[in-house]
């Protein structure tokens, strides 16, 4: 029996399953298109529309009260610097709780129940709706007055992003560090390292960069947030001038864009899309730092 004949191996295009793959593999590109179609357009729309409004004195004043003319509508200067204030603030109080609890479920309860319950615990945190999270510290700080008799301010705020930067953090920190060959923990072992210069030496460099990759989208994601804000930091048109000030309203780009957006004067409404497109250009920063160390990491890897 001559089986070259009857099966060649040869690409025919004209072949029916060819024919459907390469139609398939069309519509597939194109529904990939699509997916990301309102992306591009919303991200261009805001950078196109809120970029004409981006000056100097744009980015410096404090907000004016409404009026109609751009030039009397003053700035978002206090918005920015509230934004950075409460995204470090979360920042100093996710990072080491987040990075800490990864490395207990990797590296010392790993795959027990207490492990598994965390584990759980962060899925459904990483689910749960900001506004469910602003409700809480709203609850618990700014309605009980804990903090020194504030009620609304800066470090509420803060720590209401915390709690969304957290799950993150947590299950990158724990994906990562599972990613690390134990070769290497063998290895240092085997020369008799301690558990804790195993970790600090060893793991934790190995896994830096992807445990930086997760820090920056949680942050990312945190700095984008209004609802939480709203019912802790609240809003506040000035600048920061002393420490004590962390502890009343404070605003913040998300908010601002919430709030002016809302107002019947054409001023106020171009400082939020001022304020969109600088938020905009912050998260693609992040996003875009975010994948350049994940490539490093990546990088690294191939060549060990």
């Amino acid at each position: 029996m001559n089986y070259t004949s009857q099966k060649s191996l040869t690409y025919n295009p004209s072949l029916t399953r060819n024919i459907g793959n390469k139609a398939l593999t069309i519509i597939s590109a194109l529904f990939a298109i699509i997916s990301v179609l309102p992306l591009i357009l919303v991200i261009s729309y805001v950078l196109i529309k809120g970029g004409s409004y981006i000056n100097l004195d744009t980015l410096i004043l404090e907000p004016e009260p409404p009026g109609d003319d751009l030039l009397s509508a003053g700035g978002i200067g206090p918005a920015i610097t509230g934004t950075f204030i409460m995204a470090v603030i979360a920042s100093i109080i996710s990072i080491p709780v987040g990075v800490g609890g990864g490395i207990y479920l990797a590296e010392y309860s790993k795959s027990g129940k207490f492990a598994k319950f965390i584990r759980f615990g962060s899925n459904v945190l990483a689910g749960v709706p900001s506004i469910i999270a602003g409700v809480f510290i709203y609850a618990i700080i700014v309605s009980t007055k804990i903090l020194f008799g504030s009620m609304f301010s800066g470090i509420a705020g803060g720590i209401s992003l915390s709690i969304l930067m957290l799950p993150t953090i947590i299950k990158t920190t724990d994906e990562a560090l599972k990613l690390v060959p134990n070769d290497m923990r063998r290895a240092a072992f085997g020369v008799g390292a301690s558990k804790f210069t195993m970790i600090t030496n060893i793991t934790l460099p190995a896994a830096f960069s992807s445990i930086s990759t997760g820090v920056l989208l949680a942050l990312a994601r945190a700095a984008g947030e209004t609802a939480p804000l709203i019912f802790t930091a609240l809003f506040s048109r000035y600048y920061i001038t002393s420490f004590d000030d962390l502890f009343y309203e404070m605003g913040s780009l998300s908010v601002l864009i919430y709030n002016f957006a809302l107002e019947p004067y054409e001023a106020q409404n171009q400082l939020a899309w001022a304020a969109s497109f600088i938020l905009v250009v912050v998260l693609l920063s992040l996003n875009i730092l975010s994948r350049w160390i994940g490539t490093l990491g990546s990088f690294s890897k191939n060549k060990v």
